[in-house]
Protein backbone atom coordinates (compact mmCIF):
# COMPACT_ATOMS: atom_id res chain seq x y z
CA UNK A 1 0.00 0.00 0.00
CA UNK A 2 1.27 3.48 -0.97
CA UNK A 3 2.27 5.48 1.99
CA UNK A 4 0.11 8.95 2.70
CA UNK A 5 2.50 12.32 3.45
CA UNK A 6 0.81 14.82 5.23
CA UNK A 7 2.91 18.28 6.31
CA UNK A 8 1.39 16.84 10.43
CA UNK A 9 4.06 14.37 9.63
CA UNK A 10 7.35 16.77 9.56
CA UNK A 11 6.54 17.65 13.56
CA UNK A 12 6.18 13.79 14.44
CA UNK A 13 9.24 13.25 12.45
CA UNK A 14 10.78 15.24 14.71
CA UNK A 15 10.12 13.12 17.68
CA UNK A 16 11.89 9.59 18.11
CA UNK A 17 10.66 6.67 20.33
CA UNK A 18 14.43 7.00 21.38
CA UNK A 19 13.94 10.50 22.82
CA UNK A 20 10.81 9.87 24.28
CA UNK A 21 12.71 7.27 26.28
CA UNK A 22 15.96 9.77 27.13
CA UNK A 23 13.12 11.97 28.63
CA UNK A 24 11.94 9.62 30.85
CA UNK A 25 14.85 8.68 32.42
CA UNK A 26 15.77 12.27 32.65
CA UNK A 27 12.35 12.89 33.91
CA UNK A 28 12.13 10.19 36.75
CA UNK A 29 10.51 10.91 40.13
CA UNK A 30 9.65 9.40 43.08
CA UNK A 31 5.78 8.87 44.11
CA UNK A 32 6.64 7.87 47.43
CA UNK A 33 8.93 10.37 48.43
CA UNK A 34 6.79 13.89 47.93
CA UNK A 35 6.22 15.44 51.22
CA UNK A 36 2.46 14.90 51.77
CA UNK A 37 2.63 17.20 55.34
CA UNK A 38 1.30 20.54 54.64
CA UNK A 39 -1.43 18.80 52.30
CA UNK A 40 -2.93 16.92 55.25
CA UNK A 41 -3.32 20.59 57.14
CA UNK A 42 -4.56 22.57 53.99
CA UNK A 43 -7.11 19.70 53.51
CA UNK A 44 -8.17 20.43 57.55
CA UNK A 45 -7.74 23.90 57.69
CA UNK A 46 -8.00 25.65 53.95
CA UNK A 47 -10.23 24.14 51.95
CA UNK A 48 -13.86 24.24 52.43
CA UNK A 49 -16.42 21.44 53.13
CA UNK A 50 -17.42 21.92 49.46
CA UNK A 51 -14.17 21.62 48.06
CA UNK A 52 -13.51 18.57 50.21
CA UNK A 53 -16.50 17.11 48.92
CA UNK A 54 -14.86 18.20 45.23
CA UNK A 55 -11.75 17.26 45.92
CA UNK A 56 -12.55 14.13 46.38
CA UNK A 57 -14.50 13.35 43.89
CA UNK A 58 -12.08 14.83 41.20
CA UNK A 59 -9.28 13.23 41.99
CA UNK A 60 -10.92 9.38 42.27
CA UNK A 61 -11.28 9.79 38.58
CA UNK A 62 -7.73 10.26 38.30
CA UNK A 63 -6.83 7.25 40.84
CA UNK A 64 -9.34 4.48 39.02
CA UNK A 65 -8.02 6.14 35.68
CA UNK A 66 -4.39 5.52 36.34
CA UNK A 67 -5.13 2.17 37.89
CA UNK A 68 -7.02 0.92 34.99
CA UNK A 69 -4.36 1.93 32.46
CA UNK A 70 -1.49 0.89 34.51
CA UNK A 71 -3.29 -2.72 34.40
CA UNK A 72 -4.01 -2.97 30.74
CA UNK A 73 -1.28 -1.23 29.02
CA UNK A 74 0.58 -4.78 29.08
CA UNK A 75 -0.63 -6.10 25.59
CA UNK A 76 0.65 -2.44 24.17
CA UNK A 77 3.48 -3.39 24.79
CA UNK A 78 3.70 -7.13 22.94
CA UNK A 79 1.80 -5.58 20.00
CA UNK A 80 4.94 -2.43 19.34
CA UNK A 81 6.49 -3.15 15.99
CA UNK A 82 9.95 -1.95 17.39
CA UNK A 83 11.90 -2.70 19.91
CA UNK A 84 12.05 1.14 20.67
CA UNK A 85 8.75 1.27 20.91
CA UNK A 86 8.30 -1.29 23.82
CA UNK A 87 11.32 -0.08 25.43
CA UNK A 88 9.17 3.09 25.70
CA UNK A 89 6.20 1.75 26.20
CA UNK A 90 7.64 0.02 29.35
CA UNK A 91 8.34 3.04 30.95
CA UNK A 92 4.55 4.04 30.15
CA UNK A 93 3.73 1.05 32.83
CA UNK A 94 6.27 2.18 35.31
CA UNK A 95 4.54 5.43 34.90
CA UNK A 96 0.85 4.74 35.10
CA UNK A 97 1.63 2.51 38.10
CA UNK A 98 3.73 5.73 39.74
CA UNK A 99 0.31 7.50 39.13
CA UNK A 100 -1.34 5.17 40.94
CA UNK A 101 0.78 5.09 44.15
CA UNK A 102 0.46 8.75 44.01
CA UNK A 103 -2.73 9.18 44.10
CA UNK A 104 -3.17 6.42 46.99
CA UNK A 105 -1.29 7.66 48.93
CA UNK A 106 -3.08 10.99 48.69
CA UNK A 107 -6.28 9.82 49.33
CA UNK A 108 -5.33 7.65 52.69
CA UNK A 109 -2.51 10.03 54.24
CA UNK A 110 -4.41 13.11 53.16
CA UNK A 111 -7.95 12.37 52.91
CA UNK A 112 -8.47 9.56 55.20
CA UNK A 113 -9.95 6.74 52.99
CA UNK A 114 -8.88 3.79 51.91
CA UNK A 115 -6.49 1.49 53.74
CA UNK A 116 -2.67 1.02 53.25
CA UNK A 117 -2.96 -1.00 50.32
CA UNK A 118 -4.17 0.20 47.10
CA UNK A 119 -7.16 -2.14 46.71
CA UNK A 120 -8.96 -0.92 49.54
CA UNK A 121 -8.60 2.59 48.37
CA UNK A 122 -9.92 1.99 45.09
CA UNK A 123 -12.75 0.00 47.10
CA UNK A 124 -13.53 2.81 49.20
CA UNK A 125 -13.60 5.33 46.61
CA UNK A 126 -15.27 3.25 43.68
CA UNK A 127 -18.99 4.74 44.38
CA UNK A 128 -17.56 8.49 43.38
CA UNK A 129 -16.89 6.99 39.60
CA UNK A 130 -19.97 8.50 37.34
CA UNK A 131 -21.76 6.43 34.27
CA UNK A 132 -19.21 7.95 31.92
CA UNK A 133 -15.99 7.00 33.48
CA UNK A 134 -16.96 3.04 34.06
CA UNK A 135 -18.27 2.96 29.60
CA UNK A 136 -14.84 4.32 29.18
CA UNK A 137 -12.98 2.42 31.63
CA UNK A 138 -14.94 -0.75 30.86
CA UNK A 139 -13.89 -0.05 26.98
CA UNK A 140 -9.86 -0.10 27.88
CA UNK A 141 -10.54 -3.38 29.54
CA UNK A 142 -12.20 -4.51 26.76
CA UNK A 143 -9.78 -2.92 24.06
CA UNK A 144 -6.71 -4.67 26.03
CA UNK A 145 -8.28 -7.84 25.40
CA UNK A 146 -8.80 -7.43 21.64
CA UNK A 147 -5.00 -6.70 21.28
CA UNK A 148 -4.07 -9.91 23.04
CA UNK A 149 -5.69 -11.68 20.85
CA UNK A 150 -4.97 -9.64 17.86
CA UNK A 151 -1.32 -7.90 17.53
CA UNK A 152 -2.31 -6.44 14.19
CA UNK A 153 -1.21 -3.07 13.67
CA UNK A 154 -4.59 -2.16 12.62
CA UNK A 155 -5.93 -3.50 16.32
CA UNK A 156 -3.01 -1.29 17.97
CA UNK A 157 -3.76 1.52 16.15
CA UNK A 158 -7.44 1.07 17.73
CA UNK A 159 -6.01 0.49 21.23
CA UNK A 160 -3.80 3.56 21.07
CA UNK A 161 -6.69 5.79 19.54
CA UNK A 162 -8.76 5.16 23.31
CA UNK A 163 -5.31 4.59 25.53
CA UNK A 164 -3.26 7.58 24.17
CA UNK A 165 -5.98 10.15 22.34
CA UNK A 166 -9.38 9.38 24.23
CA UNK A 167 -8.23 8.48 27.96
CA UNK A 168 -5.20 10.53 27.93
CA UNK A 169 -5.68 13.47 25.27
CA UNK A 170 -8.84 14.71 25.92
CA UNK A 171 -9.54 12.97 29.16
CA UNK A 172 -6.50 13.68 31.66
CA UNK A 173 -5.05 15.95 30.28
CA UNK A 174 -7.31 18.39 30.45
CA UNK A 175 -8.29 17.71 34.03
CA UNK A 176 -4.62 17.93 34.99
CA UNK A 177 -4.81 21.24 33.42
CA UNK A 178 -7.56 22.69 35.31
CA UNK A 179 -6.67 21.04 38.93
CA UNK A 180 -2.91 22.53 38.96
CA UNK A 181 -4.20 26.09 37.68
CA UNK A 182 -6.75 25.92 40.27
CA UNK A 183 -4.56 24.80 43.45
CA UNK A 184 -1.94 26.92 42.30
CA UNK A 185 -4.44 30.40 42.54
CA UNK A 186 -5.90 29.28 46.10
CA UNK A 187 -2.33 28.26 47.11
CA UNK A 188 -2.42 24.95 48.49
CA UNK A 189 -1.57 21.80 48.42
CA UNK A 190 1.65 22.21 47.45
CA UNK A 191 2.37 18.21 47.74
CA UNK A 192 -0.14 17.09 45.78
CA UNK A 193 0.35 20.21 42.91
CA UNK A 194 4.20 19.07 42.59
CA UNK A 195 2.63 15.60 42.11
CA UNK A 196 0.30 16.86 39.61
CA UNK A 197 2.84 18.69 38.02
CA UNK A 198 5.36 15.41 37.45
CA UNK A 199 2.20 13.37 35.82
CA UNK A 200 1.51 15.99 33.84
CA UNK A 201 4.96 15.57 32.09
CA UNK A 202 4.78 12.26 32.08
CA UNK A 203 1.42 12.38 30.33
CA UNK A 204 2.72 15.13 27.83
CA UNK A 205 5.27 11.94 26.78
CA UNK A 206 2.77 9.47 26.91
CA UNK A 207 0.75 11.01 24.26
CA UNK A 208 3.21 12.33 21.87
CA UNK A 209 4.43 9.02 21.76
CA UNK A 210 0.50 7.79 20.46
CA UNK A 211 0.37 10.73 18.19
CA UNK A 212 3.47 9.85 16.67
CA UNK A 213 2.87 5.79 16.59
CA UNK A 214 -0.63 6.68 14.80
CA UNK A 215 1.09 8.77 12.64
CA UNK A 216 3.41 6.58 11.65
CA UNK A 217 0.65 3.72 11.00
CA UNK A 218 -1.57 6.30 9.20
CA UNK A 219 1.39 6.58 6.99
CA UNK A 220 2.15 3.14 6.62
CA UNK A 221 -1.21 1.99 6.03
CA UNK A 222 -3.73 4.66 5.16
CA UNK A 223 -7.03 4.65 5.13
CA UNK A 224 -7.62 1.29 7.47
CA UNK A 225 -5.93 3.18 10.08
CA UNK A 226 -8.14 6.01 9.80
CA UNK A 227 -11.19 3.98 9.52
CA UNK A 228 -10.60 2.47 12.50
CA UNK A 229 -9.62 5.44 14.54
CA UNK A 230 -13.00 7.02 13.63
CA UNK A 231 -14.55 3.63 14.51
CA UNK A 232 -13.24 3.77 18.45
CA UNK A 233 -13.82 7.48 18.49
CA UNK A 234 -17.85 6.59 17.18
CA UNK A 235 -18.15 4.41 19.88
CA UNK A 236 -16.61 5.99 22.88
CA UNK A 237 -17.17 9.99 22.35
CA UNK A 238 -20.70 9.54 23.68
CA UNK A 239 -19.40 8.59 26.57
CA UNK A 240 -16.83 11.07 27.04
CA UNK A 241 -19.43 13.69 27.74
CA UNK A 242 -20.30 11.88 30.68
CA UNK A 243 -16.93 11.05 32.78
CA UNK A 244 -16.67 14.25 34.68
CA UNK A 245 -20.73 14.33 35.07
CA UNK A 246 -20.92 15.43 38.77
CA UNK A 247 -23.83 14.14 41.23
CA UNK A 248 -26.92 15.92 39.65
CA UNK A 249 -24.95 18.04 37.75
CA UNK A 250 -24.08 20.00 40.67
CA UNK A 251 -21.86 22.52 39.15
CA UNK A 252 -20.02 23.38 42.57
CA UNK A 253 -17.80 20.08 41.93
CA UNK A 254 -16.22 22.24 39.24
CA UNK A 255 -16.85 25.89 40.16
CA UNK A 256 -15.92 25.55 44.09
CA UNK A 257 -12.20 25.53 42.53
CA UNK A 258 -12.86 28.16 39.87
CA UNK A 259 -13.29 26.18 36.74
CA UNK A 260 -16.81 25.28 34.96
CA UNK A 261 -17.88 21.87 33.18
CA UNK A 262 -17.69 23.90 30.11
CA UNK A 263 -14.12 25.20 30.77
CA UNK A 264 -13.20 21.41 31.07
CA UNK A 265 -14.99 20.23 27.75
CA UNK A 266 -13.21 22.93 25.60
CA UNK A 267 -10.07 21.81 26.82
CA UNK A 268 -10.89 18.87 25.98
CA UNK A 269 -12.16 19.24 22.61
CA UNK A 270 -9.45 21.07 21.49
CA UNK A 271 -7.02 19.25 22.92
CA UNK A 272 -8.69 16.22 20.52
CA UNK A 273 -9.09 18.09 17.19
CA UNK A 274 -5.18 18.95 17.95
CA UNK A 275 -3.93 15.30 18.19
CA UNK A 276 -5.98 14.54 15.13
CA UNK A 277 -4.66 16.75 13.32
CA UNK A 278 -0.83 16.14 14.26
CA UNK A 279 -1.44 12.83 13.17
CA UNK A 280 -1.92 14.00 10.03
CA UNK A 281 -5.96 12.91 9.85
CA UNK A 282 -8.31 14.35 7.35
CA UNK A 283 -10.81 15.12 10.13
CA UNK A 284 -13.45 16.83 8.40
CA UNK A 285 -14.01 14.00 6.19
CA UNK A 286 -14.23 11.39 8.75
CA UNK A 287 -17.14 9.68 10.19
CA UNK A 288 -16.93 11.33 13.69
CA UNK A 289 -19.97 12.40 15.19
CA UNK A 290 -18.51 16.16 15.88
CA UNK A 291 -19.15 19.57 13.58
CA UNK A 292 -15.59 20.81 12.96
CA UNK A 293 -16.88 24.18 11.78
CA UNK A 294 -18.22 24.90 15.30
CA UNK A 295 -15.55 26.00 18.33
CA UNK A 296 -14.01 23.64 20.73
CA UNK A 297 -16.89 24.82 24.04
CA UNK A 298 -19.91 24.38 21.33
CA UNK A 299 -19.06 20.78 20.27
CA UNK A 300 -18.26 20.29 23.99
CA UNK A 301 -21.17 22.10 25.30
CA UNK A 302 -23.72 20.00 22.64
CA UNK A 303 -22.69 16.78 24.05
CA UNK A 304 -23.14 17.80 27.51
CA UNK A 305 -26.30 18.92 26.59
CA UNK A 306 -27.19 16.04 25.11
CA UNK A 307 -26.40 14.00 27.97
CA UNK A 308 -28.16 16.35 30.93
CA UNK A 309 -31.63 15.57 28.29
CA UNK A 310 -30.66 11.87 28.55
CA UNK A 311 -30.16 11.34 24.98
CA UNK A 312 -26.84 9.94 25.83
CA UNK A 313 -26.40 8.34 29.17
CA UNK A 314 -27.55 5.18 30.92
CA UNK A 315 -31.42 6.62 31.00
CA UNK A 316 -33.67 8.47 32.46
CA UNK A 317 -37.09 11.33 31.15
CA UNK A 318 -36.14 12.48 27.72
CA UNK A 319 -35.87 16.54 27.03
CA UNK A 320 -37.39 17.41 23.91
CA UNK A 321 -36.57 20.53 23.26
CA UNK A 322 -35.75 21.71 19.63
CA UNK A 323 -32.29 22.80 20.80
CA UNK A 324 -31.71 19.09 22.56
CA UNK A 325 -33.25 17.11 19.27
CA UNK A 326 -31.64 19.48 16.52
CA UNK A 327 -28.13 17.75 18.30
CA UNK A 328 -29.35 14.73 18.26
CA UNK A 329 -29.98 14.61 14.98
CA UNK A 330 -26.60 16.22 13.78
CA UNK A 331 -24.96 13.83 15.72
CA UNK A 332 -26.26 11.31 13.36
CA UNK A 333 -25.78 12.79 10.35
CA UNK A 334 -22.35 13.36 11.14
CA UNK A 335 -21.51 9.44 12.03
CA UNK A 336 -23.47 7.93 8.72
CA UNK A 337 -22.07 6.28 5.98
CA UNK A 338 -24.03 7.23 3.23
CA UNK A 339 -21.92 4.96 0.73
CA UNK A 340 -23.68 2.19 2.12
CA UNK A 341 -26.72 3.38 0.18
CA UNK A 342 -27.45 4.57 -2.67
CA UNK A 343 -27.39 8.72 -3.26
CA UNK A 344 -30.41 10.11 -1.75
CA UNK A 345 -31.62 7.57 0.06
CA UNK A 346 -33.79 8.67 2.52
CA UNK A 347 -34.86 7.84 6.12
CA UNK A 348 -38.13 9.05 8.16
CA UNK A 349 -38.95 9.13 11.51
CA UNK A 350 -42.85 8.63 11.71
CA UNK A 351 -42.68 9.20 15.84
CA UNK A 352 -46.18 8.27 17.69
CA UNK A 353 -45.42 11.05 20.32
CA UNK A 354 -43.63 13.59 18.66
CA UNK A 355 -43.05 15.32 14.97
CA UNK A 356 -41.71 13.71 12.13
CA UNK A 357 -37.81 13.77 11.16
CA UNK A 358 -36.18 12.26 7.86
CA UNK A 359 -32.48 11.83 7.22
CA UNK A 360 -31.05 11.85 3.30
CA UNK A 361 -28.14 10.04 2.89
CA UNK A 362 -25.73 11.53 0.16
CA UNK A 363 -21.94 11.53 0.09
CA UNK A 364 -20.80 14.81 1.07
CA UNK A 365 -24.53 16.55 1.41
CA UNK A 366 -26.36 14.35 4.00
CA UNK A 367 -28.55 16.07 6.07
CA UNK A 368 -31.84 15.74 8.29
CA UNK A 369 -34.90 18.06 8.84
CA UNK A 370 -37.64 18.33 10.51
CA UNK A 371 -41.31 16.84 8.76
CA UNK A 372 -42.31 13.58 6.45
CA UNK A 373 -39.88 13.71 2.89
CA UNK A 374 -42.07 13.64 -0.44
CA UNK A 375 -41.00 10.36 -0.86
CA UNK A 376 -39.04 7.72 1.98
CA UNK A 377 -37.43 4.90 0.77
CA UNK A 378 -37.95 3.23 4.47
CA UNK A 379 -40.25 4.80 7.14
CA UNK A 380 -39.82 4.05 10.72
CA UNK A 381 -43.03 4.20 13.27
CA UNK A 382 -41.87 4.43 16.86
CA UNK A 383 -42.13 6.50 20.05
CA UNK A 384 -39.45 9.17 20.12
CA UNK A 385 -37.86 8.27 24.04
CA UNK A 386 -37.67 4.38 22.24
CA UNK A 387 -35.78 5.85 19.19
CA UNK A 388 -33.62 7.92 21.36
CA UNK A 389 -32.60 4.74 23.39
CA UNK A 390 -31.30 2.97 19.89
CA UNK A 391 -29.46 6.03 18.91
CA UNK A 392 -27.78 6.20 22.90
CA UNK A 393 -27.06 2.11 22.59
CA UNK A 394 -29.60 1.51 25.67
CA UNK A 395 -32.31 0.13 23.23
CA UNK A 396 -32.02 -3.08 20.99
CA UNK A 397 -34.17 -2.07 17.54
CA UNK A 398 -34.46 -6.35 16.99
CA UNK A 399 -36.47 -6.27 20.26
CA UNK A 400 -38.33 -3.24 19.59
CA UNK A 401 -39.13 -5.36 16.06
CA UNK A 402 -39.87 -8.47 18.24
CA UNK A 403 -42.70 -6.77 20.27
CA UNK A 404 -43.96 -3.98 17.45
CA UNK A 405 -42.62 -1.54 18.92
CA UNK A 406 -41.09 -0.22 16.05
CA UNK A 407 -42.78 -1.12 12.54
CA UNK A 408 -41.49 -0.17 9.63
CA UNK A 409 -42.71 0.48 5.72
CA UNK A 410 -40.75 1.09 2.61
CA UNK A 411 -37.71 -1.08 1.30
CA UNK A 412 -37.23 -3.85 3.94
CA UNK A 413 -33.83 -4.65 2.41
CA UNK A 414 -32.27 -1.17 3.68
CA UNK A 415 -33.35 -2.59 7.38
CA UNK A 416 -30.26 -4.72 6.52
CA UNK A 417 -27.81 -1.70 5.40
CA UNK A 418 -28.70 0.49 8.63
CA UNK A 419 -26.22 -1.51 10.93
CA UNK A 420 -23.32 -0.88 8.37
CA UNK A 421 -24.90 2.84 8.07
CA UNK A 422 -24.82 4.14 11.58
CA UNK A 423 -21.97 1.58 12.69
Amino acid sequence: MATIEHPAHAATDAISYEDLYARWEKGNWSATEIDLTQDAIDWREKLSEEQRRSALWLYTLFFHGEDSVADNLSPYIDAAPTEEQTYFLTTQQVDEARHAVFFHRFMHEVVGVGGQDVKSTLAATAAQLPWGHRQVFGRLDRMAGELRADRSKLQLAKAITLYHIVVEAAMAQPGQHMIEDSLERYDVLPGFRAGMRNIAHDEQRHIGFGVKLLADLYRELGEPVADGIAEVLREVLPWTAGVAMPPNWDRSYTESFGFTLEDLGEEAARSLEQKLRAIGLPVERMRIPMDWDLPPRERAARGMKLMQANMLGPGGPVDRSPENVEILFASIVGSADASVVKPGTTLAWDFTDFEPWHLVLSNGSTHAARGRPEHADLTLRVAFDDWVGVAAGRQDPRRLLLTRRLRLKGDLRLLLKLQRVFD
